[in-house]
C-alpha cells in the first residue's frame, strides 16, 4: 500500500512540475473541440400522430387478404406523404421556398426532406410523423403542411386510380370476349361436324364414363329388383288362391276366417314391402295370425260350400306385376346404354383424332371461360367500390396529437459534447504532461536516482529558495489559478450562451 501511494505522489508531482503543459493542451483540445461543437447545425424534430383508416364498404374475401389491404393501406400512407410531389409542395409552402430562387433549388430542398421526414405505423391505422429543421416553426410547419396535403389529395387520387383500373378490365374483358367468341364457335362446329348423332354431351371420352357410369348404377338396380322379383314369386307361389268359403245354406263366412283372411293379407303385403321376420309389424301379424287360426279351429263349420279368392294372393299378384314392369324396364335401359357405349366405342375406334380435338377445343373454351368469369367478377367489385368511394369518404383521418413546437434541438445534444471535450481537455493536458515526465531523464526521489544508477545516494538536499524565487512562484501559481479558471468560465459561457439561443429559438 506504501508503495501504491508513493507512485501516485510521484505522479501528482511530476504533472504538477509541469502543469503549465498541461494547461496548455487542455486550452487547445477544449478550443478546437467548441469550436468544432458551434458548428455543428441544430436540427429540432416536430412530431404529431394521425389515425388513417381506408374504409371498405366491401367485404373482405379472407383473413389474408384483409391483411394484404392493411399493408398495403400502410404504404399508401407512406408514399403519398414521401411522394415527390408533396414534398415539393411543402417547400412552397413553407419558409423554405424563401431561399429558393429556382425550381432546381425547390427540388433539392424537396429531396433533402426525403431524409428528414419519418412516418412510423405505431399501431393499426395510427401513424407517427416526425419532421426535423433547423428551427422549431420550420419543423411544426412541416409536420402541419404534410398533413393538410394529404387530406386534399388522397380522396382525388384514389378516384383517378379506380377509373384507371376500370379502363383497363375493360379492354381486357373485350379481348377475352373476343377469344371466348371464337372459342365457343369453334366448339358448336366441332359439335355439330362429329358429335351431333351421339348420345350425351361433352366429349367422347366424358360421354363413354357418363355412360359407364349410368351402365354400373343400372346393374345395381337390376340386381336388387331381379332378387326382390323371385322372392315375390317365392311368396305367392305358397299363398294358397282361395279360402274356405260358405254353407250350402247361403250363409257368410264366419267372422273368424275374415280376420284371419285379412290377417293373412296384411303379411303377405309387409312381406312384399321387403319386411324380415324381425321386423316388429310381422312379428305383431305373427302373434295376431296364431290367435286367428285358433279361432276359427274353434268356430263351428258350416255346411262345405265354394272357396272365396284369397285377399293376400290377390295383392301378391299385384305387386309382381309392378316388379316384372320394373325389371323389363331396366334391362330395356341397359340395353340402350350399351348400345350408346358400342356406338361411342365404334366412333372413337374409327377416327381417335377427333377425341384429341375435342378434348383440345374444350380445355381452350374451359381456360377462357374461366378467365373471363373471374376477369367479370374483378371489374364488378372495382365498379362497385369506385361508386362507393364516390358517394362516401373513402379515407378518415383525423388528427390525434397535433404537430408539436420542440423547445430544444434533437441534435446536436450541446451540453453534453461541451461537458465530453472539456473532460477530454482536462485528461489530454494531465496525460500530455505525465508522459512528458517519462520521457525527461529525471530522478523524482533518491531511490529511483540510486536503482537507475547502481551506485548508492548518501543524501538528498531540499530546494531552497530565496524571498524572490517564492514571490514569482506564487505570481505564476495565480497566473495558472487564472488561466484554468478562464477555462471553466469559457466553459460556462458557452453553456449560457446554448440556453439562451434555445430560449430564442423556442
Amino acid at each position: 500500500m506504501t508503495g501504491l501511494y508513493e507512485e501516485v505522489r510521484i505522479a501528482v508531482h511530476a504533472v504538477w512540475t509541469r502543469r503549465w503543459l498541461a494547461l496548455a493542451v487542455a486550452w487547445a483540445i477544449c478550443l478546437l473541440g467548441w469550436l468544432a461543437v458551434s458548428q455543428i447545425p441544430s436540427r429540432y424534430e416536430s412530431r404529431a400522430r394521425v389515425f388513417v383508416q381506408m374504409r371498405s364498404v366491401l367485404p373482405a374475401g379472407s383473413e389474408a387478404g384483409a391483411m394484404g389491404d392493411q399493408q398495403r393501406d400502410i404504404d399508401t400512407v407512406r408514399q403519398t406523404l414521401t411522394s415527390s410531389v408533396n414534398l415539393e409542395k411543402v417547400v412552397r409552402g413553407t419558409d423554405l421556398a424563401k431561399t429558393a430562387s429556382s425550381d432546381r433549388e425547390v427540388a433539392d430542398r424537396a429531396a433533402g426532406l426525403q431524409n428528414a421526414i419519418k412516418i412510423t405505423a405505431q399501431q393499426d391505422n395510427l401513424f407517427e410523423i416526425v419532421s426535423t429543421a433547423a428551427t422549431p416553426k420550420l419543423a411544426s410547419s412541416i409536420t402541419q403542411k404534410l398533413i393538410d396535403i394529404f387530406v386534399e389529395t388522397n380522396l382525388s387520387d384514389d378516384r383517378a386510380q379506380s377509373t384507371q383500373t376500370l379502363q383497363f378490365l375493360d379492354g381486357q374483358l373485350q379481348s377475352l370476349g373476343a377469344k371466348l367468341q371464337d372459342a365457343e364457335a369453334k366448339r358448336a362446329d366441332f359439335q355439330n361436324r362429329y358429335l351431333g348423332s351421339l348420345p350425351g354431351s361433352g366429349s367422347v371420352a366424358d360421354r363413354m364414363g357418363a355412360a359407364r357410369a349410368q351402365m354400373s348404377q343400372v346393374d345395381g338396380d337390376l340386381a336388387a329388383a331381379s332378387s326382390s322379383l323371385a322372392a315375390l314369386q317365392g311368396q305367392l307361389s305358397g299363398t294358397p288362391p282361395t279360402i274356405a268359403g260358405a254353407a250350402a245354406g247361403g250363409a257368410g263366412v264366419g267372422p273368424a276366417r275374415a280376420r284371419l283372411a285379412a290377417i293373412q293379407g296384411q303379411l303377405a303385403d309387409a312381406r312384399g314391402r321387403g319386411y324380415t321376420d324381425n321386423h316388429p309389424d310381422v312379428i305383431a301379424l305373427k302373434s295376431q295370425l296364431a290367435q286367428a287360426q285358433a279361432a276359427v279351429r274353434s268356430e263351428p263349420a258350416g255346411a262345405a260350400g265354394a272357396g272365396v279368392p284369397n285377399p293376400a294372393y290377390l295383392s301378391l299378384q299385384s305387386m309382381l306385376a309392378d316388379r316384372q314392369a320394373n325389371v323389363a324396364a331396366l334391362r330395356m335401359r341397359k340395353q340402350q346404354l350399351q348400345a350408346d357405349l358400342d356406338t361411342l366405342s365404334a366412333k372413337l375406334s374409327e377416327d381417335p383424332e377427333v377425341a384429341a380435338e375435342q378434348g383440345e377445343i374444350e380445355r381452350n373454351y374451359t381456360v377462357l371461360k374461366d378467365q373471363y368469369d373471374r376477369l367479370l367478377a374483378q371489374r364488378e367489385q372495382v365498379n362497385l367500390r369506385s361508386q362507393a368511394q364516390s358517394q362516401t369518404d373513402a379515407v378518415k383521418f383525423s388528427v390525434i396529437d397535433p404537430p408539436t413546437q420542440p423547445r430544444t434541438p434533437a441534435a446536436p445534444n450541446r451540453p453534453l459534447l461541451l461537458t465530453g471535450i472539456l473532460i477530454v481537455g482536462i485528461l489530454g493536458g494531465i496525460g500530455s504532461a505525465f508522459a512528458m515526465s517519462k520521457l525527461q531523464a529525471t530522478f523524482p526521489t533518491a531511490q529511483r536516482l540510486e536503482k537507475a544508477s547502481g551506485m548508492p545516494v548518501i543524501g538528498s538536499i531540499g530546494e531552497m529558495l530565496t524571498r524572490h524565487q517564492a514571490e514569482l512562484r506564487q505570481r505564476q501559481l495565480k497566473l495558472f489559478i487564472g488561466g484554468a479558471g478562464a477555462l471553466a468560465i469559457g466553459y460556462v459561457a458557452l453553456l449560457g450562451v446554448e440556453m439562451l439561443q434555445r430560449g430564442l429559438a423556442a
